[in-house]
């Protein structure tokens, strides 16, 4: 995993080409439908397609679901997975040699078949198997499975090649065979009638068989190729509901025998789940165009109409950016040609802006078709959200145009105005729009086209408000345009390296105020909203940042060793995150010029975006429709971040980087409870080894103590703290205790009750008639070995009250000796020589000299010991003093500079 991103979550995805699971739970009397986004499923409730849970990560893509009452069921190779109350995980059913393809609900058994066309009938609380049949694939190939409503223990088969076998799970035996008719068996859906069945086939047609007299009642032709999906009304009309691979969805008057209406388009992608709901003029869709819907049978004829949708990009996003400084809503458009806005928060805040249109009025009214005012898709857009509240504040450039569309975050729509030059008409195909910027007070879009050309149009009319230079303002295209937060000045930079600054208003820039030649030609530009830094990506595949008040290059980076698809900094500028082609992410640290985290991924990033807090790297990737973030691990712990390897240095010496999986739906990665023996990753995260000093970094260099400066540094004030804290009152008598014990002078509340202790104070009593401390004890024992240690670290742990206490009774008059003094200087001398605690030996040593200044004037012993004392000291302090002029002196030179 990279130090400083940690993988979230991955917005944006709804459904796949796994069709979708129906279920309803009597004890909440509502429906539920399920969808598979790749390696987990998500739970809607089919009121509102509000999202109530997501599933555990599989070890691999979901291949089938499926689902009854009590449980959902997953098959994931060849393994299958049931799961309670939709994340909890509470069966694997392992057996399969094969992936599994189909599964089947059962009552208490569940059905599997796996692509060998072996099926195992599993007791579902056991995970036992109660019965395994082995069909050969070359004579009969299982492609669909249904038990017949009221056909107990009965299985009804259908094969690719069109024929149908009908078996007794619980004799194990044949019942019978159809002939079929001729076309692989899609799909096969109970009717309402008993005996009857739908049988959907990949030639299109869809059958109507009674099972009980093998003949057919009634055959239907879908003219839009495979029939994917079936399913029946059952709240009184008669209409048959079919879906087609073509997106359109069919209903079928059973009585009437011929379509009732039909839906064109009701998905971008095969509708591969559809699933009337019980009782209820409601059915469900989805399909792999990334999107779930609900559809209502209250227009006049029963016609139905879309009720809700859930969706996100049918094609891949190739551009994501944050919108607004919370940095919970993101921005992204793709191929699809639509803006989306995805919540970081909720994926209730989730909405679409609709697609791109060329007459949006005309579309609403059905006068034309809408694949014929449907415009390119998004090459690039910008947003900014100062002035969003009174008129549109996105602006977008679209593929082979020269228009730019805008939009309004705040009304998700696409807006009234399209900006295109005067000096051309919106039909001229030799003029596109190679960039754009929007300035940070909201008024402005500043639009640069391939001619050289740069424009200004006012936001709020739409209206074009000047031009920069006489006639071009470049020579070649126009590759990137930025302005500075002021107004002030406007860059931009061209396809041969040449950067030119220009007054921001038009009429004073028919000639620009400065002009920078890079080596290389521009491919883009990236700016901070805040920071006056502007990132220039060139055609070599190299970067340089560029001060936009000095007007110059202030960094020049390596790059990539491939196309550079996006780069992005980050909210204090520090950082600079850029992504290639080749799969490599690099944050480069602006102040030093080099790399401090690079990454490979599996594919390719296309956009990345830093949150304006820095909570979030948004990031999207080649052929993913989904939008994935990064935790910036900065932001909650301490990360070390080092100089590494450049790109094109992994590249030149053929070093393969481990790779780095995409976030998965949800922020863990993995089976929940612990379920890691099924495949899945459930390593944690390695925790960055945490720096400890060294006690000191070399035996000639002078270290201090790590103690907090409360312990030492007032301890020549110790007689003025306590004249301010005196009490007013005097205290009280405590009330009597039935015992009392002797405590620890120390910060923490100890009792002293260590026997050793009291007989060396008696000992020492008898020996030497002195009412000596524990401390004092400690540093009479260190007459005989010299060893200080013990004595320092109990002045360590001791508050300044109590060292002050301390060294007070070392003098004769108060229960010490000079035997004790002379020690206690020895100790200090010893600090001094070990160049250790610093400054807790001086601070020791002036409360020691200011106590017994007297007492060592009177005695020659301390007199002389004071004296060599004096001299080690002021050898450590010249060696100290020698270090912070050196240090003073070059930070003096380097800012004369």
């Amino acid at each position: 995993m990279p130090r400083l991103f940690v993988k979230n979550r991955a917005l944006g995805y709804v459904s796949n080409h796994v069709p979708l699971c129906v279920r309803y739970i009597r004890r909440r009397k509502q429906n539920f439908v399920i969808t598979c986004v790749g390696n987990a499923f998500h739970t809607y409730n089919c009121g509102n397609l509000a999202l109530l849970s997501v599933s555990g990560c599989h070890p691999a893509d979901i291949q089938v679901l499926c689902g009854d009452a009590f449980l959902v069921y997953t098959a994931c190779g060849n393994e299958i997975f049931a799961w309670k109350r939709g994340f909890e995980l509470k069966h694997v059913y392992r057996g399969h040699l094969s992936p599994v393809q189909l599964m089947l609900p059962f009552g208490e058994h569940l059905i599997s078949v796996d692509e060998d066309s072996n099926l195992i009938v599993w007791i579902i609380k056991t995970q036992d198997i109660y019965l395994e049949l082995n069909f050969q694939e070359n004579q009969f190939s299982i492609s669909a499975m249904l038990h017949p409503s009221t056909y107990t223990n009965k299985v009804l088969l259908g094969s690719d090649k069109g024929e149908l076998q009908l078996w007794n799970l619980h004799t194990s035996k044949l019942i019978y065979s159809f002939k079929g008719w001729g076309s692989s068996v899609l799909v096969l859906e109970q009717s309402p009638a008993v005996d009857v069945v739908a049988i959907g086939l990949a030639s299109g047609q869809i059958i109507l068989h009674n099972l009980r007299y093998d003949e057919t009642v009634v055959n239907f032709s879908q003219d839009w190729g495979p029939v994917t999906s079936l399913s029946f009304r059952t709240d009184g009309p008669p209409f048959m509901i079919s879906g087609s691979s073509a997106g359109h969805i069919v209903i079928w008057d059973l009585e009437k025998r011929r379509v009732a209406s039909q839906l064109r388009e009701a998905h971008a992608g095969a509708v591969t789940g559809l699933q009337c709901l019980p009782n209820e003029p409601v059915f469900v869709t989805s399909s792999p165009d990334n999107s779930l819907k609900t559809w209502i049978f209250d227009q006049p004829n029963d016609l139905a109409r879309q009720l809700c949708a859930k969706e996100g990009h049918h094609l891949p996003p190739s551009i994501v950016r944050f919108h607004k400084a919370d940095g919970k809503n993101m921005i992204s458009s793709g191929g699809d040609a639509s803006l989306r806005v995805f919540s970081t928060v909720t994926e209730r805040f989730n909405k679409s802006m609709g697609r791109a249109t060329y007459n949006r009025k005309a579309m609403k009214k059905g006068t034309v078709s809408v694949k014929s005012v449907m415009m390119p898709p998004v090459s690039m857009f910008a947003a900014e959200s100062t002035r969003g509240k009174h008129w549109d504040d996105i602006i977008c450039g679209h593929v082979g145009l020269n228009m730019v569309t805008t939009w309004s975050f705040e009304k998700f729509c696409m807006g009234s105005h399209k900006l295109v030059p005067h000096s051309t008409t919106g039909k001229d195909k030799g003029m596109v729009v190679s960039t754009l910027c929007l300035t940070h007070c909201g008024n402005y879009a500043i639009i640069g086209y391939s001619t050289g050309q740069i424009h200004r149009f006012n936001m709020q009319s739409g209206s074009h408000r000047g031009m920069y230079g006489s006639l071009t303002a470049h020579d070649s295209p126009v590759r990137g345009v930025a302005v500075d937060n002021l107004n002030k000045l406007v860059v931009s930079g061209d396809a041969i390296g040449i950067v030119k600054f220009w007054n921001f208003n038009p009429k004073l820039s028919t000639s620009p105020v400065y002009k920078l030649t890079l080596s290389e030609g521009i491919s883009y530009f990236r700016s901070h909203d805040e920071a006056s830094l502007l990132a220039v990506i060139m055609e070599d595949f190299s970067l340089c940042v560029i001060d936009q008040d000095t007007r110059s290059v202030v960094r020049k980076l390596d790059g990539h060793p491939n196309r550079i698809t996006d780069a992005a900094f980050s909210p204090d500028a520090r950082w600079l995150v850029t992504a290639g082609m080749d799969c490599l992410i690099c944050v480069w640290d602006i102040p030093s010029g080099k790399p401090v985290e690079l990454f490979r991924l599996d594919r390719a990033c296309t956009s990345l975006s830093f949150s304006p807090n820095g909570q979030y790297l948004a990031t999207t990737h080649v052929d993913l429709l989904g939008i994935y973030l990064w935790s910036n691990r900065a932001l909650y712990t301490h990360v070390t971040l080092h100089p590494c390897p450049t790109p094109l240095e992994v590249a030149s010496t053929l070093e393969e980087l481990p790779l780095v999986e995409l976030p998965g739906a949800v922020g863990e990665s993995g089976l929940p409870h612990g379920e890691d023996e099924h495949g899945s990753d459930f390593d944690d995260e390695d925790e960055e080894p945490q720096y400890v000093s060294p006690e000191q970094l070399a035996s000639d260099m002078i270290s201090f103590s790590s103690l907090s400066t409360s312990r030492w540094q007032n301890l020549l004030n110790i007689d003025i703290i306590r004249r301010k804290n005196k009490p007013k009152k005097p205290p009280e008598a405590p009330k009597s205790a039935p015992f009392f014990l002797p405590t620890i002078p120390s910060l923490d509340f100890q009792f002293d009750i260590k026997p050793d202790e009291k007989d060396d104070a008696e000992s020492s009593k008898k020996n030497h008639l002195y009412s000596m401390t524990a401390f004092g004890n400690l540093l009479l024992k260190t007459i005989d070995n010299n060893d200080f240690s013990a004595v320092l670290e109990k002045l360590k742990s001791l508050g300044p009250t109590s060292i002050d206490y301390e060294i007070s009774c070392l003098s004769p008059e108060n229960g010490g000796s000079l035997v004790l003094m002379l020690q206690f200087l020895r100790l200090i001398d010893h600090v001094f020589q070990s160049k250790k605690d610093y400054e807790l030996a001086q601070a020791y040593l002036g409360l020691f000299l200011k106590v017994h200044g007297r007492t060592i004037a009177g005695d020659s012993n301390l007199i002389e010991l004071s004296r060599k004392l004096s001299e080690t000291q002021e050898e450590c302090w010249n060696a100290l003093q020698e270090k912070i002029f050196f240090c003073l002196s070059v930070v003096q030179s380097l800012k004369t500079l």
